[in-house]
């Protein structure tokens, strides 16, 4: 499994669970929050939420850098595999000794 498609299971896995956490917090709100509460947690949920767009932030970064890294990787392979290939084609000449 490629980190790109880890990724992506990990993206829609946290997505998944931001949508049953707010499903949850609102389903509880509804059945036994006082308005004073409702604010609280209305407080509480915009935190969680900005902290998680953050981490994500970050894991698209991590992820970029990870995708350009591979890149340059797979450049510099390819020459290394060039040269190689160059190496093993030239002929060694034979000497008169």
């Amino acid at each position: 499994m490629t980190d790109q498609v880890k990724f992506d299971a990990a993206l829609l896995r946290l997505g998944r669970a931001l949508s049953q956490l707010e499903n949850a917090v609102a389903a509880r709100l509804e059945n036994d929050l006082t308005g004073a509460e409702l604010e609280e947690e209305l407080e509480i949920m915009e935190d969680d939420r900005s902290r998680l767009a953050l981490e994500l932030d970050a894991a698209l970064t991590r992820a970029a850098i990870f995708e350009k890294t591979r890149d340059e990787v797979l450049q510099r392979l390819e020459v290394v595999g060039a040269n190689v290939a160059a190496v093993l084609a030239t002929p060694v000449a034979a000497s008169d000794d």
